[in-house]
């Protein structure tokens, strides 16, 4: 099996490569950043491919020379940098899906695995989203995040491609940086963790729906293997846990008791935040492939801080 991961010296792709090279599959990381440091400790066993997801050139040869049998697509401009500059925003997160797309029809790619948002549901949700609610984002993020879904959904239906996408919500832990809104929930653990102050730009009650690395990385795996006679559907949703900010500084001080958290909202961000999905139905990923989760809030926090302590060198290099 040859994983092409877009987007794979980031967060997601680092960790998703960290574990298919555990289980012995062979993966290609494709990155128009070549940040070798996530990746140092397995750099030596994989290969790097530096392109961009906008340039058909770049995309069609690695997926021919690389022989490439399934696509994992982690790769896009966060939804801060998509905000700043929309029309990058729109050649990354949308071009680039359809690049990627025509490369697996021409070249035959058994699978596409798509890391899609909770943050494509947008406005006027119910109390508890499933994948059966309408769609109305309202950032260049969003927008192409569900054109991504369709577009995939049509491939399927137009060129017979396995395409499989999850809506993740936020997703947290070591590497994950300062990029996208909901950087907070990340920062107010890896921030003390490395012996820093961290100031949370909304309001201790606000929540939002996070989920650990470790069991996106988890599922992303388990819905590429899932068998298809057993899935009913393209997308799935994925719902994470849903504390307050407050809640993630108690359990920090639990394992970090002089942990340095204050909060001081800022308006556009907490606006934004608080527009985003929060109670999420994931009974269709667990009815029709087996998904559980195996972190909460504790569990993360603790592997978290565990993780990031000792790995400083890759996760924290020294500047």
């Amino acid at each position: 099996m040859i994983n092409l991961i877009t987007g794979g010296t980031g967060f997601i792709g680092s960790h998703l490569a960290r574990e298919l090279h555990k289980r012995g599959e062979k993966v290609v990381l494709f990155d128009i950043k070549e940040n070798c440091e996530i990746i140092k400790d397995i750099r030596d066993d994989i290969s790097i491919v530096k392109g961009d997801l906008g340039s058909w050139p770049e995309v069609l040869h690695a997926v021919e020379e690389k022989k490439i049998d399934t696509i994992f697509h982690t790769g896009s401009l966060l939804s801060a940098s998509a905000e700043a500059n929309p029309i990058a925003g729109y050649s990354t997160n949308a071009n680039g899906t359809f690049t990627l797309l025509e490369a697996a029809r021409l070249f035959k790619v058994k699978k596409f695995i798509y890391t899609s948002t909770i943050a494509s549901y947008g406005i006027d949700l119910p109390a508890v989203v499933d994948e059966y609610t309408i769609q109305r984002p309202r950032t260049m993020y969003g927008v192409t995040k569900v054109f991504s879904e369709l577009l995939g959904e049509y491939y399927n239906l137009r060129f017979g491609i396995i395409f499989r996408a999850l809506r993740l919500p936020s997703v947290i832990g070591p590497g994950r940086g300062e990029g996208g809104l909901s950087a907070y929930s990340t920062l107010m653990i890896s921030e003390p963790a490395l012996g820093r102050p961290y100031t949370i730009p909304v309001k201790e009650d606000t929540v939002m729906a996070i989920q650990y690395i470790k069991d996106a990385v988890e599922a992303l795996i388990m819905l590429r293997d899932a068998k298809g006679k057993h899935l009913k559907r393209n997308t799935y949703n994925i719902a994470g846990f849903l504390p307050k900010a407050m809640d993630i500084v108690n359990s920090v001080r639990k394992y970090l008791p002089d942990a340095v958290i204050k909060c001081i909202p800022d308006e556009k961000t907490v606006e934004i935040v608080d527009s985003w999905a929060r109670t999420i139905d994931e009974t269709k990923a667990k009815e029709e492939w087996g998904w559980e989760p195996k972190y909460f809030l504790d569990e993360t926090v603790e592997d978290f801080i565990r993780e990031l302590q000792n790995r400083r060198d890759m996760y924290a290099p020294r500047v």
